[in-house]
């Protein structure tokens, strides 16, 4: 056999053998856009430190939790990211847009429902989305198509043309809800987007929420529910005294081994909820920290 057809082969041989010394390397995962971006973030209602130079990320997709008592800062976090109130902060930025140098960009690829929605309660509520829709830039027909989809979705067909002055609570928020996802925001902002509605609207509210987040919105929603935001969230963020103290998946937090549900984790975060004791009373709660 010829020598150097022997040592060609020997060769090939030894560029296609794996080297033992090194291992399979593992397959990273995929790193998903960042649909918000959270750098040095600070509020002060004069002397007042209401939220302090905290910092954090929610991926494209992500179901996002902002957890904290009453006075923590969640709501004054809310209103800053949707450029509703003036703050401090090194960059802060919203599906793609930095909000001190494109603050239209961002309103324009958010919605935004805030605990107490204002609306104009002398407009229907097929009147009011179709207004909202236009606001927005759309044309008549795809506004009044949104608005019949919405309208349906949200099961406030039966409203018909009664004026939003006449609305309970849940109807109001129904239409607030409406009017954040008419021009199909890629990113959504709810605040306390559950309190003070009945059973059967937040059912349809969940619902709804949820196939948005499984068609790529992404949600950011503060809540003091904890059955829902352990429910719902796919991650999460507890704040304090304007401070993040806990940022986590909920798959995280479910594999730790002394996980014993998200009030316990979130009383033991907090250290204290006011008007419950640690003691073993807040298993009492429903799962609602007020």
């Amino acid at each position: 056999m010829d020598h150097e057809h022997i040592a060609g082969d020997a060769e090939g041989f030894a560029r296609q053998a794996p080297d033992p010394a090194t291992p399979p390397q593992p397959e990273l995962p995929v790193q998903r856009p960042l649909a918000v971006e959270v750098h040095g973030l600070s509020k002060r209602y004069d002397k007042f430190l209401a939220v302090d130079n905290i910092s954090f990320a929610v991926p494209q997709g992500e179901f996002y939790g902002f957890l904290g008592p009453n006075g923590a800062g969640k709501s004054t976090t809310i209103r800053v990211l949707c450029g509703l109130l003036a703050g401090e902060y090194r960059s802060i930025r919203i599906a793609g847009h930095e909000l001190r140098g494109d603050s239209i960009g961002v309103k324009a690829s958010i919605g935004v429902m805030l605990e107490d929605p204002m609306l104009y309660e002398r407009l229907s509520a097929p009147e009011h989305l179709e207004f909202t829709g236009m606001m927005y830039g759309l044309d008549r027909q795809t506004a009044r198509e949104r608005t019949a989809e919405l309208i349906n979705m949200l099961d406030l067909q039966s409203a018909g043309n009664k004026l939003i002055v006449d609305f309970s609570q849940g109807m109001r928020k129904k239409v607030a809800l409406g009017c954040a996802l008419i021009h199909e925001p890629r990113v959504l902002f709810l605040d306390e987007p559950f309190n003070g509605i009945d059973t059967v609207s937040s059912h349809q509210i969940k619902q709804l929420l949820q196939r948005r987040v499984a068609q790529g919105v992404t949600i950011m929603f503060s809540s003091h529910v904890m059955e829902v935001v352990e429910k719902l969230c796919t991650s999460l963020a507890i704040i304090h005294q304007g401070k993040i103290r806990l940022e986590a998946s909920m798959a995280d937090l479910k594999s730790r081994p002394n996980w014993d549900g998200l009030e316990a984790e979130f009383i033991r975060t907090v250290g204290h909820v006011a008007g419950m004791e640690t003691d073993g009373t807040a298993g009492n709660s429903g799962g609602k920290l007020t």
